[in-house]
Parts: C-alpha cells; structure tokens; sequence
C-alpha cells in the first residue's frame, strides 16, 4: 500500500520526509510535496518525520483528504517527474 502526502502538508512543505527516503520518491509539487504512488516502497519511514501528520497511507487516507491520492497519481502521471 502507498503513501500519500495530505493538504496537511500544504504551507508547510519541511522536506524532511525527502532526506528518510531510500527511493527518493517525494517530490515537490508546488505547493506541497508529493509521494510517487508508482516509486514508493511502503517502507513508512517519512510518516514518522512527518511535522504535521500528513502522511498516510492510502487505506489510512482521512476521508476528507481522499482526493490527495487521485491528485498524486494526476500529477506524476502529467508532470514527468517520476
């Protein structure tokens, strides 16, 4: 199961959760950082990092953050950066 970078993370953008990943799957998306749902491992070791408690994942997604995996996906799958 990936993990998904919620609106939490919005304004915040730390990049912690950039220097755990042995994948380099967290990308700047502009606004927020996001996970590359293809190149994530599962290995949950930026959810802990995490200093607003953005990350989920997907099945553990809030429901009223549900739109943060589908926006993932549209943006690695338009943006190029995976």
């Amino acid at each position: 199961m990936t993990y998904t970078i919620t609106s939490r993370c919005v304004g915040t953008k730390d990049e912690s959760c950039v220097t755990v990943c042995p994948v380099d799957c967290i990308h700047d998306a502009g606004e927020q950082m996001m996970i590359d749902p293809v190149e994530c491992i599962d290995c949950g070791a930026c959810v802990p990092i995490c200093p607003v408690d953005a990350i989920f994942t997907e099945d553990e997604v809030p429901a009223e953050e549900v739109d943060a995996i589908g926006a993932a996906r549209s943006f690695f799958r338009s943006d190029g950066s995976s």
